[in-house]
């Protein structure tokens, strides 16, 4: 029972929730961005460039053998059992990375300005020293004032353990 007793504490760990929360909302916004690409972008700058779709553009590196080149489609030349390098499909997926990367630096970029304006509002400033560090022995996140890793018990440099002492002495 300590296998399942100790999964169940993994596996319900805020970090492990938050980031499957990500991943599913992540998974969902690929998806739109993608039918964004295929059927809102691609099929106007198919239409400029002179082709309907990138999607079918492709090289036939090798002719079917039910039927010989040209073909028109990447389905037609897939259905002859032609080997292809489907370039057209690789482009829509570049767009669609680049597309889902500029979406999601407006909404971070909107997330940090409103955060900015809350802080401004409220008079909240950043703390002068950050509040955690890594652990040059273990790298696993510590308290930035503390002169011994919890986590592997390293004895941390001497300007951490005084400036730890510093601040104990005037609080």
């Amino acid at each position: 029972m300590k296998f399942v007793d100790d999964f169940k504490k993994f596996a319900l760990r805020g970090n492990v929730l938050d980031l499957a929360i990500a991943f599913t909302v992540g998974a969902a916004f690929s998806t739109v961005a993608k039918s964004l690409v295929s059927d809102i972008i691609m099929p106007p700058v198919g239409m400029v460039l002179g082709q309907a779709d990138f999607a079918d553009l492709f090289w036939v590196i090798r002719a079917g053998e039910n039927a010989a080149p040209p073909y028109a489609t990447l389905a037609e030349a897939q259905e002859a059992g032609a080997v292809t390098i489907n370039y057209g499909l690789f482009l829509n997926n570049c767009l669609a990375l680049l597309l889902v990367a500029l979406a999601m630096f407006f909404v971070i970029r909107a997330v940090n300005r409103v955060d900015e304006r809350l802080d401004a509002a409220f008079g909240h400033k950043p703390p002068a020293e950050p509040v955690n560090k890594k652990c040059p022995y273990c790298r696993s996140t510590i308290d930035f004032q503390a002169s011994r890793c919890p986590h592997c018990t390293s004895q941390l440099s001497e300007e951490a353990a005084a400036a730890a002492r510093a601040a104990e002495s005037s609080a």
